[in-house]
């Protein structure tokens, strides 16, 4: 049986745990992908939708637990990604 991860207090208690821990003695499949943005957002647009339209995005987006308009930006990046 797979350890629990702890709960850590500080980001230099996560880098210590990594360092020295091994990792493969624990549990990681409660674990959700996270995607950092590390572009700077330098253009601003502006887009009119219906509001229901919008009131989904936000919906959606609130289930997901981003910002809509992070959300929104993925959604574009996605349909635009070359496969």
């Amino acid at each position: 049986m797979k350890k629990k991860l702890p709960d850590f207090k500080s980001d230099a208690e996560v880098e210590t745990f990594v360092e020295t821990a091994d990792l493969s003695e624990y549990d990681f499949s409660g674990m959700v992908p996270m995607r950092f943005e590390l572009k700077r957002k330098n253009t601003a647009i502006s887009l009119r939708l219906p509001e229901e339209l919008l009131d989904a995005v936000r919906i959606q987006a609130k289930r997901v637990g981003i910002p809509y308009q992070r959300f929104m930006r993925l959604a574009i990046e996605r349909a635009i990604e070359t496969k």
